[in-house]
């Protein structure tokens, strides 16, 4: 396997094989920064009981990836931040959804009350287990059942989330505040539509000014419009489940959501890496230096 094709389950390193955290000190040690990135999409090992019931083949389930986001932010633990990244697809278990963010109508047996989700994501095909790819086509041939969603649950999405919320928790215990950068790609049509102009390459995304304060933001935004990027501002996409359950300022925990148009790196037909890769990791890493060095005091 080289770093460009997707995973299978066999390949994968992490605990209960569903994400990874790769730590920025070593372990006993403060957390150096109050930055945590998360890459909740990038996770490509598809599990063989996923693809046995997909209508799908590998290739076309894939492109609900947001294919090589977790590659774009590698240096981030060397630069003091910590790093948790998905191994599951998103379309086997989605970790930037409420857990129990369900479809009623993808499963054989009668979901609990709490489970029966109502949400415009899960009208749209794209709650904690996908009914659709991006191009909506139908992911399964058969009927899932609710104990198979909640194995998923289980095992994927409550230890990612207990692992992001000790993070976080250990940031402010060593600064007093945590900052949360949640790591995502939309595809070239979707990045038409932001921006006043028409048009963005990166969209942050803070709840309109509910998960982080402004500082965090405007210094994010300032420092891609430095870099030569076009910015956009929670249109069209304002932050997920993340940005949106952790993000608490008056608690001391920031958190941004930054999606990059897949156009500034990606070939979204073939899945594959452009010319434009490294220069945008490049930025990335710039991005990164900033982040760690600035003086984010005035967030806690």
């Amino acid at each position: 396997m080289n770093a460009w094709e997707p995973m299978t389950a066999s390949e994968a390193r992490s605990e209960d094989e569903a994400f990874d955290v790769i730590a920025a000190a070593a372990e006993g040690r403060p957390a150096p920064s109050p930055l945590i990135f998360a890459s909740p999409h990038s996770g490509r090992v598809y599990p063989a009981d996923m693809m046995a019931a997909s209508a799908l083949d590998a290739m076309t389930i894939r492109r609900s990836e947001d294919a090589f986001v977790d590659d774009l932010i590698e240096a981030a633990p060397e630069l003091g931040v910590a790093v948790i990244r998905a191994r599951l697809a998103r379309a086997y278990i989605d970790v930037n959804r409420e857990p129990f963010e369900l479809d009623p109508a993808m499963f054989a047996d009668e979901l609990p009350e709490f489970a029966r989700a109502r949400t415009a994501r899960v009208a749209a095909g794209l709650g904690a287990i996908a009914r659709v790819v991006s191009e909506g086509q139908e992911i399964y041939s058969r009927k899932l059942t609710y104990a198979e969603a909640q194995a998923r649950i289980d095992g994927a999405h409550r230890p990612y989330h207990a692992a992001l919320e000790a993070l976080l928790a250990q940031a402010r215990a060593a600064h007093g505040f945590a900052v949360l950068v949640d790591w995502h790609s939309m595809p070239a049509a979707a990045a038409r539509t932001g921006g006043r102009r028409g048009g963005c390459d990166v969209v942050l995304g803070d709840r309109f000014g509910a998960s982080c304060a402004d500082l965090l933001t405007a210094r994010v935004e300032e420092a891609l419009e430095d870099l030569g990027y076009r910015v956009a501002r929670n249109t069209p996409y304002a932050g997920g489940y993340t940005t949106e359950h952790y993000g608490r300022p008056a608690r001391r925990v920031h958190a941004l959501q930054i999606e990059i148009n897949r156009a500034l790196y990606l070939d979204e037909a073939s899945l594959t890496p452009t010319a434009g890769f490294a220069r945008l990791k490049t930025d990335m890493e710039a991005l990164t230096r900033m982040l760690v060095s600035a003086d984010w005091s005035a967030l806690a």
